[in-house]
């Protein structure tokens, strides 16, 4: 099993690499679709359980927008972009040019999530794809609005409790002259053996 306090800074700044050349990817697929300038800073990436990426997520009454994918190919796992309801909700703000307040999310809006987790998620898998030169295939996206608890809870069921090591990337967006930030959480869930190769390229990073 993966022990994150081991290591190195090396390996550290592979792991910040992979996520800040993801989030370029990202930024520059979601400026071309708003035609807005759009910038993704990539704060802090970071290898933890998934109940302790839970915590970053505020109280577990906390509702959450998440978008999941599989991930497929020569890895294999899961992916999980978290937004707290204010941030996705901003996001919509900030990617339609309009607020659409109330409960829950209009069809729109979901359908707006979904697009820049498929953006975000993709743009991060390809990364990690160039990186370890093997083929990775992201699935049809699906959305989950609920409770952080009853989504972390799901995914960690479906994870399971051997193989619970996670690669969390702290994400905000904004937009070109403007301090509004709208952050969420990248959650890269691999298997295994996918978590066991991917650790395998990074310890190779001089």
């Amino acid at each position: 099993m993966v022990d994150a306090q081991k290591l190195t800074e090396a390996e550290r700044d592979a792991l910040r690499e992979i996520a800040n050349i993801g989030a370029g990817h990202a930024a520059t697929a979601l400026s071309q679709m708003t035609g807005r300038k759009i910038m993704i800073d990539v704060p802090e990436v970071s290898v933890k359980r998934l109940e302790e990426a839970a915590e970053q997520m505020g109280p577990a009454d906390t509702i959450v927008a998440a978008v999941l994918m599989h991930m497929m190919g020569d890895l294999t796992g899961r992916t999980l972009l978290v937004l707290p309801e204010a941030s996705a909700r901003s996001l919509c703000g900030i990617l339609l040019r309009n607020s659409e307040p109330g409960p829950g999310f209009s069809e729109m809006q979901k359908s707006t999530i979904m697009e820049t987790g498929n953006i975000l998620c993709s743009a991060y898998l390809n990364a990690l794809s160039d990186f370890m030169g093997m083929m990775l295939v992201p699935s049809v996206p699906a959305l989950v609005a609920d409770l952080a608890s009853a989504v972390l809870t799901t995914a960690y069921l479906n994870f399971g409790h051997s193989r619970d090591h996670v690669i969390c990337v702290d994400t905000a967006f904004r937009i070109a002259g403007s301090d509004d930030k709208v952050s969420g959480q990248f959650i890269l869930m691999p298997d295994v053996a996918s978590l066991t190769a991917i650790f395998d390229a990074i310890h190779l990073v001089k």
